[in-house]
Parts: C-alpha cells; sequence; structure tokens
C-alpha cells in the first residue's frame, strides 16, 4: 500500500532529524528515540501487510490508525524544531521558560502517541491479526481482478474499435515465410486493447488455416503459475488425447514442460501468452529444469516449422525479450463520431474497454440532455456503470502490481491536471522534495528518481510527450483514466488531501473540494486570488502546496498566508503565479525544501531566504539580483537562477551538497572557489564574459574534474566565450556553447 510506504519515509525521517536536529532534541530525546523505536517496530508489521493483508479491512483499519500515529509524531517534532527555532531571538530567561514549558509539552504529547501505538499493538491479537505473515501471496480482492480480467479466444469482440492496421500487421508477422520460431510481443497500457487484438489475429481466417493443429491461448497474469499455463496449453493442441490430458495432469511441473516440449518439437504451432507481467515469468514459462537431455532448453523449441509465440503485456521489459513487438498507443486510436459523442470517445484516448462501457450508457434510449450528462459527468457514470467489470478495476491491476516505493510517486500525480504536460525535471526534483526518493549508494537521487520514472514509464502508467536528443525523457502526461486511478487510489488509502480551487469561469462543472484537517497537500488550478481569501487555519500540518495556470493571468499581492498558516510546508511551487513580492517572514518555513518560483515576474528575493537551511531546490528566473545569502543553505542541492538582470557577486562555494547550478554568472563564477562544489554534476554559465580571464576560467572549470558531467556556456554579449582545456574533465559527457566559440585550445579526452 502506498501509505504503508508514506509511513516508512515519515519514520525514516524523524530518524533523520534526531540526527541532524541533535541540538534541539535536549530534554527529550529519550523520549522521542523511544518513539521512534515504537515506529520501527511498527514499520515491520506494516511491510508484512503490505506484502500478505492488503484487503484485509481489519488490517486495513489497524494500519490506519499507525498512519495516523505517526504523522502525528512527525508533526508534533516538526513543530516542536520550529519553536525552538523561534526562541533564538528572545531574552536568555525568555528562552529559558519556553524551552522548559516546549519540552515539557512535547514530552507529554509522544507520551500520548507511544500509549497509544502500545493500545494499537495490544489490540492486533485481539483482532485476530498477529499471524499476518501467513497466507497467499494474492489477495482477495487482486484474485477477483485477475479472474475478471481472464481471457479466452472464444469470447471475440464483435466490433474492434481501431485496430484494422495493427491487426494487418500482426497477421502478417504470424504467418510470414520465416522458419524460425519467433516471439512478438504486443505492449501497451492496461485496457487499451491488447488481448482485443490478440484475439481478432488468433481467430482470424489465414491465422488458422496456417496454424491448423496446434494453435492454444493461454491466460497468464499477474499470479504466473507455469503448470497451470502448461495445462492451458495441452488442453487445446489437437493431438492431446483425453488419456493424455490426465497423464499430464498428474506430472511434476518440469515434467509437464518436457511433456509439452515432445509435443510440439515436430510441429509447427501458435501460442498466446496473454497479460505477462515479468521478463521473469517469461523466462520461467520458456525455460525448464529437466535431467532428459534430449529435451533441455525451451518448453517452446524452434523445429524451423514456422512457429510463433505472441505474448501481450504492460511492460515494454516484457516486450524486450521478444523477437519482435508491436507497441499499442493509445494516442493513435480516435474513431469518427460527432458533436457530444465525439467529445466522449476523445475523452476514452482509444481505450477500446472505455469505448465499450460509453456505448452501452449511450444506447438506453437517451436524450440529448441524458448525453450531455454523461459527457459533463463520464468518469462517475462508467464508473457506476462498469462496477467490477469497470475501466478502474481493470487499470487497477497494475497499480498494485507496482512495489511500494513506485506507489507515492504514482499517487502524487493525481496532483496535476487533466491533461497537463508535466517537466520531468520538475517532477523528479518534486518526489525528491517529497521524500518519496531513497538515498542509494554512488547513485544521486535524480538519478535514482529518473529510475523510478522510467520504470512506471515502462509500465505504461506515465506517457512521454517529448525527449531530448540522448533519449532522456523532457516532458510527459497521463492519460485521463491512469490519473482517475490514482485519485481513486488517493480517497481510498488518504494518502493526499487534494484540494482543488479553479476559476468558475474556465469551469463551471466544477467546485472546490472540501478541506480537512488531515490534508497534508493540495493544487490549486488557475483561480489562486480565490483560494488566498479562504481560511487556512484548519489544516496546520500542510507539507505541499502546488500551483498551476491553465490560462488567463493570476496576480497575487500578499503572501504572508503561507508562512503564517502552513508553519511545516516542505513544498511550495507558485510556478506561473504573478507575485509582487515574498513576504520576509518566509525565512519562518525551516522545513521547505522546495521553492518554485519561475516565471512569477518577481524581481526580488528577501535577505531572510537564507534562513531555509532545509531548502534543497531553489528554482526561480529573471531575478533583478540574487541575494547574496544563498551560501548560508548548505543542504541545498538544485540551484536555477537563470537571466539575472544584474551582475551582483554571489558567493556559493560553501554549498558542497550542490549537484545542478543553472543561471550563475561568468563573473559570479569565477570569484568563488570550485574546488569545494565537489558534487556539482551540471552547470550553466551565462552572462557577459568580455573581463573574464581565459586561464582563470579554464583552471575553475578544471577543477571539477571528478564530478562534472554536462557543462553549458551562454554569453550575453558580442564577445566569445572564453577557451577551455577539458582534459581534464574525464567524466564529461555533454557540452553547449551559445554561441559555438571558435577556441584555439579544445580537446575532450
Amino acid at each position: 500500500m502506498a501509505k504503508e510506504a508514506l509511513v516508512s519515509f515519515a519514520v525514516e525521517r524523524i530518524g533523520d532529524m534526531l540526527i541532524q536536529e541533535a541540538s534541539f532534541f535536549k530534554g527529550v530525546r529519550g523520549q522521542v528515540d523511544r518513539l521512534h523505536k515504537d515506529m520501527r517496530a511498527m514499520q515491520c508489521f506494516l511491510e508484512e501487510a503490505d506484502k500478505k493483508q492488503e484487503e484485509d479491512s481489519r488490517v486495513r483499519n489497524w494500519v490506519s490508525e499507525i498512519r495516523e500515529a505517526v504523522y502525528d509524531g512527525e508533526d508534533i517534532i516538526d513543530m516542536f524544531i520550529l519553536n525552538a527555532q523561534s526562541l533564538r531571538t528572545h531574552s536568555f530567561l525568555e528562552r529559558a521558560f519556553k524551552k522548559l514549558t516546549n519540552r515539557y509539552k512535547v514530552g507529554k504529547k509522544v507520551e500520548a502517541i507511544q500509549l497509544g501505538l502500545q493500545d494499537i499493538s495490544n489490540r492486533r491479537e485481539a483482532l485476530g491479526i498477529k499471524n499476518i505473515g501467513e497466507g497467499t501471496s494474492t489477495s482477495c480482492s487482486a484474485q477477483m481482478l485477475q479472474d475478471v480480467r481472464r481471457s479466452t479466444p472464444h469470447a471475440e469482440e464483435h466490433v474492434v474499435v481501431g485496430l484494422e492496421n495493427e491487426a494487418y500487421k500482426l497477421v502478417n508477422q504470424l504467418i510470414g515465410r520465416d522458419q524460425r520460431r519467433r516471439v512478438i510481443s504486443l505492449v501497451g497500457m492496461g485496457g487499451i486493447g491488447k488481448t482485443t487484438l490478440a484475439k481478432k489475429v488468433y481467430n482470424h481466417t489465414q491465422v488458422v488455416e496456417c496454424f491448423p493443429d496446434y494453435r492454444a491461448w493461454a491466460y497468464v497474469s499477474q499470479d504466473c503459475r507455469p503448470r497451470d499455463v502448461y495445462m492451458q496449453i495441452i488442453k487445446q493442441i489437437c493431438s492431446s488425447t483425453k488419456e493424455q490430458v490426465e497423464m499430464a495432469e498428474k506430472l511434476q511441473e518440469h515434467e509437464l514442460g518436457d511433456f509439452l516440449h515432445g509435443h510440439l518439437k515436430d510441429n509447427r504451432y501458435l501460442i498466446v501468452l496473454d497479460d505477462v507481467w515479468s521478463p521473469a515469468d517469461w523466462s520461467c514459462l520458456a525455460k525448464k529444469s529437466s535431467n532428459d537431455p534430449d529435451c533441455l532448453g525451451s518448453v517452446f523449441p524452434d523445429g524451423g516449422k514456422g512457429s510463433r509465440i505472441l505474448i501481450t503485456t504492460r511492460y515494454k521489459e516484457v516486450a524486450s525479450h521478444a523477437d519482435a513487438f508491436l507497441d499499442i498507443d493509445a494516442e493513435s486510436y480516435l474513431p469518427d463520431l460527432k458533436e457530444l459523442g465525439e467529445n466522449m470517445v476523445d475523452k476514452c484516448n482509444g481505450l477500446p474497454l472505455a469505448i465499450v462501457l460509453l456505448g452501452g450508457l449511450l444506447s438506453k434510449n437517451m436524450s440529448h440532455i441524458e448525453w450531455k450528462k454523461v459527457h459533463d459527468n463520464m468518469s462517475a457514470y462508467l464508473a457506476k456503470e462498469g462496477q467490477i467489470a469497470g475501466v478502474m478495476t481493470m487499470l487497477n491491476l497494475s497499480y498494485i502490481d507496482l512495489p511500494s516505493y513506485l506507489k507515492p510517486c504514482f499517487l502524487h500525480l493525481s496532483l496535476f491536471p487533466e491533461d497537463y504536460v508535466i517537466s520531468t525535471r520538475k517532477l523528479l526534483l518534486l518526489w525528491i522534495s517529497e521524500g518519496f526518493v531513497l538515498q542509494q549508494d554512488r547513485q544521486s537521487m535524480k538519478d535514482t528518481a529518473e529510475i523510478y520514472l522510467n520504470e512506471l514509464i515502462n509500465r505504461n502508467l506515465i506517457q512521454v510527450v517529448r525527449t531530448s536528443v540522448n533519449a532522456r525523457v523532457m516532458e510527459c502526461r497521463v492519460h485521463d483514466f491512469i490519473q482517475e486511478l490514482a485519485i481513486e487510489n488517493v480517497k481510498e488509502h488518504n494518502f493526499i488531501g487534494t484540494n482543488i480551487v479553479v476559476d468558475p469561469h474556465l469551469f463551471p462543472s466544477s467546485s472546490p473540494s472540501l478541506f480537512s484537517s488531515k490534508s497534508r497537500r493540495q493544487s490549486i488550478y488557475s483561480y489562486f486570488e480565490r483560494y488566498a481569501s479562504i481560511e487556512h487555519y484548519s489544516t496546520p500540518y500542510l507539507r505541499s502546496l502546488l500551483y498551476f495556470n491553465l490560462g488567463g493571468i493570476c496576480r497575487i499581492s500578499q503572501l504572508d498566508f503561507i508562512t503564517k498558516c502552513f508553519k511545516v510546508l516542505r513544498v511550495q511551487d507558485l510556478e506561473g503565479l504573478g507575485i509582487e513580492n515574498v513576504p520576509s517572514i518566509i525565512g519562518e518555513l525551516i522545513h521547505l525544501r522546495y521553492l518554485g518560483l519561475r516565471h512569477t515576474g518577481l524581481k526580488m528575493l528577501p535577505l531572510s531566504i537564507g534562513n531555509l537551511r532545509n531548502l534543497q531546490t531553489l528554482d526561480i528566473n529573471n531575478l533583478k539580483r540574487v541575494p547574496d545569502v544563498i551560501w548560508k543553505i548548505t543542504n541545498m542541492r538544485y540551484l536555477y537562477i537563470e537571466e539575472q538582470e544584474e551582475d551582483d557577486p554571489l558567493k556559493i562555494d560553501t554549498v558542497q551538497n550542490l549537484q545542478i547550478l543553472s543561471g550563475i554568472t561568468f563573473n559570479q563564477w569565477i570569484r568563488n572557489n570550485s574546488s569545494k562544489l565537489t558534487c556539482l554534476e551540471k552547470l550553466k554559465i551565462e552572462g557577459r564574459c568580455e573581463l573574464v580571464e581565459e586561464v582563470e576560467f579554464s583552471n575553475s572549470i578544471a577543477k571539477l574534474h571528478s564530478s562534472l558531467k554536462s557543462l553549458y556556456l551562454k554569453a550575453s554579449d558580442e564577445s566569445s566565450i572564453p577557451s577551455l582545456a577539458m582534459s581534464s574533465c574525464p567524466h564529461l559527457c555533454k557540452l553547449e556553447c551559445d554561441p559555438m566559440p571558435i577556441w584555439r585550445s579544445f580537446q575532450i579526452c
């Protein structure tokens, strides 16, 4: 469950704070340390619960109580550190008195949480869930979903929407002249029509004629059981008599593989393996253990007869193991329908499963008014009509299959507007700031976050919009129904309290969500003034606030309410919101990790920005000048300050954790000791460079020899970019210059 992953992150963060903020915990450290140990003990149970009892209502309720206790503990500690920090400006006597008062209060609150955790632990046995480690790997609900998904080749759909070209290509691959055994894979997101297409070609006249005797269809599923798959095939191949089938049922799994191998090796066969979930499952099905030297190798032999194996899968990693694969793109299939019907089919984005459900709704003699109602509330209608066999049910298998570390990242996508093109740079940094990305040895957190993103892409849960020249994903989006899946799971697991405030003129059918005191994340669409006018003291523990400008001009004169109401905020992104100024009290948000102010029109930042000692990402552009306080923010990792209007000094060489620095000027750069920036991987320098001494500049870059991977130099005047001798930067893999210089000495070794 995603919420258990979030609890794990919260528990780990409490442990980190005990180390990093040790000075604040004098007098209460023992209690907080014991609380952390109690939470870690509960965490062990949560990990097992996630694997074994995901749909058990007793366990789910019990786990929810643990989640709330952990969140309460995190809130108490965050507020305690905030209060302790604020006392530093008070007089000695006042500070001493308030310290004692705060420690007493936090001690009592921690004690209450510990008692609550003890009560929860005691009730576990009374609830009958003490043997949580026992049970099957697949929950009842997940098994029900798989049963619904189970396919057979005989239930061919009479209408196949928009798959004619793909069917033609696939038929030609199956009946082609190549006499080698070939494995062909159909890959695409859940519900897009892979099984529908496979059924169409499996029953195609030319395919039936090409494989008259040895043709079989086997459903694999998330819970891959080779023996069951082999038996499905054996029961369908023509030469298998009743007696042979009965004999096969008595065999061990590896013997069954030998039996199937023997029946197929001298014949031309077509095997469809529907819904393969992992490369390991395919390898397990294709290979077998055997003591028979004549049967070693593949269960599906290559007899030089032109045999074919057709695999359907959601995952490109599986498809990559095939000899050829066909990727079904959701954007390719938009039927030629009209008016409201056309708009509704557009919302389906080519998902045949959704279109079938939609057709059932629209065929019930409904008037134009009723069609309009379905159009305006399509997701709700489909969910109501489809019930367990609806679109969300089909897609939910993909969510259940996600590893725990990917679930928070996936659910985070629910905060973005529908059809919104997402900058992957921004998305990865948000995930890191939220605490979703685990630190890996010898790998930056941004690289780890990119691996998470690619996993979700390979699982067809995120769609690629734009890539760079070296094939890295630059922009992405989420399919409408995938986003609905994320939103539904958000509601079910209470993972995110998403409160959306929109412009009623732009979205007349929308209304703001009710604010919850437990809300930890909110996103605002367009109408920020309306959001700012609402009373926010009911959500004191908000951790993330995201703004999305969906059109029009939106300006705000005061942002004081954010600091006053959301004192433990970690993520604040207001990109695209017109901001006149940032109040100096923003420096009180000492837990802030991400501050996004790009395209806000803001010209100045207050000096108090230097008090944000936990800030990891600052993303802003077009400032008149950057305040020379960045050197105080020693936890900064990602600094974006492009297009500064003035070239004032900026000290950054104390920020030794800095990994990305984008927008520093040439003059600012050479005044820093670059040898201290031992983690810097990506550097963009811009501005005037006519006064920069070439040898000094070249040496400053050479000092980054152990870390620098990407360098972008952009001159804003007529002078040329200083020359570089790059032989001392062995890890540099990308160099970009604007304008392109003619260097007398330039080499990359």
